[in-house]
């Protein structure tokens, strides 16, 4: 009887990619690690080339200096001509329930904590992250990358600027979006009301994924008017109540999924639309008082999918209204 070869399913590179990552999250494969093995060894970032982190398969994208037209969506006089004189590292998709965790376990407060996302999937982006806990992850991953040899002179791993975000979300462009959004979006019109894998849409003219819908995404920067006129790699205000979050979510209409959409939430709170994604960028000068330690029995306040549908919370109520 002749043999009926067994079908296989292609194993890609795709695929082998997140398979080292999910074994990398799940031994701890890290410098200082339980077992420990020691990182990877490949070269540090260089200059002008994209970059990946292999223990968490996570990729960065180049994005080299240049000068864009940062319009305050309300018209006033604050419109802004950004200068990058350095350029940065970006990730290429937002971050990852898997990669999360893979940092996380090393992070004292969260090292036996429950995932915080609602909707679980190791490569959809990790929300109900506060802007707290995203500042501790960059904190650790540069930790790890400097014992592992691989962290820059002059970067560390941060969230992006504001300024840095939407240079890198426009790409180029000048509209309202960076391309077709219900071909590069998860929003309101086509999500189902759930987050969905990263990397599933169209990415920009620089491979950026999400930078319109999926989750919001935090940024560095304290909430407030822009500098106006000429402005060279800038911070944000100096201080704040409110830090800026950025990009459209599965949640959003497709007005608040545009390039210059604005809005902002307080750093210790956490919503269910809300993730991050990685900067590697030159290093800025932050107040030791910016990055707080969160309790480990409270981490950070939580609502659900199912929260908006009830009365407000107090600090809920207190939210200055999002700017479009």
């Amino acid at each position: 009887m002749e043999k009926v070869p067994i079908a296989l399913v292609p194993f890609t590179a795709n695929m082998a990619s997140m398979f080292r990552a999910a074994c990398f999250a799940f031994i701890g494969f890290f410098p200082g690690a339980i077992f420990g093995l020691a990182a990877e060894k490949i070269d540090p970032p260089r200059l002008g080339e994209n970059h990946t982190i292999p223990e968490l398969a996570l990729a960065l994208v180049w994005i080299a200096p240049g000068t864009f037209f940062m319009s305050n969506p309300f018209g006033t006089d604050d419109d802004t001509w950004v200068t990058f004189t350095r350029g940065y590292w970006l990730g290429r998709t937002e971050v990852t329930q898997t990669q999360w965790q893979a940092v996380a376990r090393h992070i004292p407060v969260y090292e036996n904590t429950p995932l915080p996302s609602s909707f679980k999937g190791s490569e959809r982006p990790v929300e109900n992250v506060s802007w707290d806990m995203a500042v501790l992850f960059c904190a650790k991953l540069n930790e790890l990358e400097r014992a592992a040899g691989r962290l820059p002179p002059g970067y560390e791993y941060c969230l992006p600027t504001e300024a840095q975000w939407e240079y890198a979300c426009r790409a180029g462009t000048t509209g309202k979006y960076a391309g077709d959004l219900a071909a590069m979006a998860w929003y309101d019109a086509n999500s189902g009301g759930t987050t969905h894998p990263v990397a599933q849409k169209k990415p920009n003219a620089w491979g950026l994924y999400d930078m319109h819908g999926n989750v919001n995404e935090w940024c560095a920067d304290w909430y407030g008017g822009y500098p106006g006129g000429k402005a060279e790699d800038p911070t944000g205000p100096a201080s704040g109540v409110y830090r800026v979050r950025r990009g459209g979510s599965f949640v959003g209409a497709a007005g608040s999924c545009r390039s210059a959409i604005r809005n902002h939430w307080r750093p210790e709170l956490a919503r269910y639309h809300m993730g991050f994604r990685l900067a590697l960028a030159p290093v800025r000068n932050v107040p030791a008082a910016a990055v707080r330690d969160p309790t480990p029995a409270k981490p950070h306040d939580v609502r659900g999918p199912g929260a908006a549908l009830g009365p407000p919370r107090t600090t809920d109520a207190q939210q200055p209204a999002a700017t479009s």
